[in-house]
């Protein structure tokens, strides 16, 4: 991967964007994209758009959600002990024992999540997996008074997980997901803009908000833009490690290329010009079946003012929600390429309508 874009998915990755707050993640994403831009803007609620090519015909949406699982600050106890609610994915059995940042209005706090010893529990027989009302954070403070001088009912609450290079081209970070997809909808500019005078559609990369909490940024964006076509980019579940079972869900390997999805919300036509193009390039894909929903932004986006042409294109990613999410950065690189030559593939008079 080029330096420089390396470095970009390092600053995305890195800037905490928790759910409702992900102002600091898009800060860093428009910084970039205005360089390859003809203008950027945002909405209300902080769904961000930067366009290329404005007015040269339809429209087409290259959507991926900015924001990052998270938790928030929703108790204290008079010992000074922080109690959390989760916003989207948060598994508490692994969220124990990690290190913590509490975003307060005073700026970052630093915490721990505690872990009651084993040598303790002894005699308790087999522990259960926590709930979420049974975390606790610690931040140092011994009183409810003093920890409520450094932070507030509803701060938002991240790990402190950076990104970092594995092996090779495997990378590790808490918040692949999917920080993956607003770098790769700003690549995909940056690979447009000296060929822009060449496309025939207006291109809108969107770094949209609040998907981990039901899909929302996504559904106020579409119905906004209303573009002819859309492109989501996102994660999958990479399957090819120890106690899943590919019978159950599908053969999606690291290092094998992008993944694109069939069936629901996946429009045949759009993904057969993204199947096209891949084979033109050169560009390898994987495959996913879906049954009733892609559990991501495309669910909403396809059905938006009568149905926009929708296709997702995912990222395989190991161990997805977790501290320690694992992608092959060559895997990632190609789905720029993919959109791209999808771009470029686009004509003016043409539609994508399923033939009947």
């Amino acid at each position: 991967m080029r330096a420089e874009s390396l470095e970009f998915l390092r600053t995305l990755v890195n800037t905490p964007s928790p759910v409702g707050h992900e102002t600091r993640g898009l800060r860093a994403w428009l910084d970039r994209v205005k360089q390859h831009a003809v203008h950027t803007d945002s909405d209300p609620y902080g769904n961000c758009v930067a366009t290329l090519n404005p007015g040269a015909g339809p429209r087409l949406m290259l959507a991926a959600h900015a924001d990052e699982i998270a938790m928030s600050v929703s108790y204290v106890t008079a010992e000074g002990y922080i109690h959390v609610r989760r916003t989207g994915g948060i598994d508490p059995a692994i969220t124990k024992a990690q290190r913590v940042v509490i975003h307060g209005r005073g700026g970052p706090v630093k915490g721990v999540v505690g872990n009651v010893a084993p040598h303790l529990m002894k005699g308790e027989g087999d522990p259960k997996p926590p709930k979420i009302h049974d975390l606790f954070i610690d931040i140092g403070t011994s009183s409810r008074d003093e920890t409520m001088q450094c932070v507030r009912i509803g701060d938002p609450i991240t790990l402190a997980d950076e990104f970092d290079l594995l092996r090779g081209d495997l990378a590790v970070a808490r918040a692949f997901d999917n920080r993956i997809g607003t770098w790769a909808v700003a690549e995909t500019l940056r690979l447009l803009q000296p060929v822009a005078a060449e496309l025939q559609w207006e291109i809108c990369a969107v770094a949209n908000v609040q998907e981990e909490v039901g899909l929302l940024g996504a559904r106020q964006i579409a119905y906004s833009l209303h573009p002819a076509a859309a492109l989501v980019v996102d994660v999958t579940h990479a399957t090819d490690y120890p106690t899943v079972d590919p019978r159950q869900h599908g053969d999606v390997r690291l290092g094998k290329g992008p993944a694109l999805t069939h069936g629901g919300c996946n429009h045949v036509e759009v993904v057969a010009r993204l199947e096209s193009v891949a084979a033109a390039g050169n560009i390898p894909l994987q495959h996913e079946a879906m049954s009733a929903s892609s559990g991501t932004d495309t669910d909403v986006i396809f059905w938006t003012r009568g149905g926009i042409p929708s296709a997702l294109i995912s990222l395989p990613n190991r161990y997805m929600h977790s501290p320690v999410e694992v992608v092959h950065l060559g895997d990632l690189e190609k789905i720029p390429e993919l959109m791209a030559a999808f771009c470029r593939s686009l004509r003016k008079d043409e539609s994508f309508k399923v033939r009947v």
